[in-house]
């Protein structure tokens, strides 16, 4: 009888400490910790009668972050734009003026030619003599293969200004060889007449003739266009 009243005594002490320790916890919430459960349960309470009223700060302060962001995204896309607008038209007039080859025909003596360089293609400007004007002049258009009038070609018909490229597979003719005067490509034969006109060989095409515009007597600029 003595140990099961010893067995009854501890097991009275076990629930005195327990009941013990769990009020010393209950005292020790701090009370803002007591504040946020009770906040958190009326909060709870508040949206079992409105899910949307718990949230609706949160909502808001959210939108006002994404409407900002987005307007300074917006901001920086149309600085990046106007940026690129500018820096292309400053390209492009950079572009414009290396387009463009002011050339002074007064030093090209007649009866020879020159050899520029316009946009990467080589260039040909050919002082005429009246012989050659006369004959360029006189060809009948049923003797070409590419008809064309020899003043459809020049702007002065002392001179022709034409791209050096072999319209047949992209060579450089020589000035004053083959059969009529002109020019003649070496890689297949064709030859052109003094109006960069095709007359013998493989070639399909007439010399290109470039923009150009005289804005003085003897002074040529090649890629600008007369308006």
């Amino acid at each position: 009888s003595t140990s099961k009243k010893t067995m009854y005594t501890r097991q009275l002490l076990r629930r005195v400490k327990k009941r013990n320790q769990k009020l010393t916890l209950q005292k020790v919430v701090p009370l803002k910790a007591a504040r946020y459960i009770a906040s958190v349960g009326n909060s709870y309470q508040d949206y079992k009668r409105d899910p949307n009223a718990i949230s609706n700060d949160s909502t808001k302060a959210f939108n006002y972050m994404m409407i900002g962001a987005a307007g300074v995204g917006m901001l920086s896309f149309a600085k990046g734009t106007a940026t690129d607008f500018i820096t292309s038209l400053s390209k492009t007039a950079a572009v414009q003026a290396l387009a463009n080859v002011e050339v002074d025909v007064s030093t090209i003596k007649e009866g020879t030619a020159i050899t520029l360089n316009w946009r990467g293609k080589p260039l040909f400007i050919r002082h005429r003599t009246p012989e050659e004007i006369s004959d360029a002049q006189n060809t009948a258009l049923s003797e070409l293969r590419d008809p064309q009038a020899d003043d459809e070609r020049v702007k002065k018909s002392e001179w022709l200004i034409l791209l050096g490229i072999c319209t047949h597979l992209g060579c450089v003719p020589l000035n004053k060889q083959g059969d009529y005067g002109g020019w003649y490509c070496p890689c297949h034969g064709s030859h052109y007449d003094v109006s960069g006109r095709i007359r013998k060989g493989p070639a399909p095409k007439n010399l290109e003739i470039p923009p150009y515009k005289f804005i003085e007597d003897e002074l040529v600029v090649v890629g600008m266009e007369d308006k």
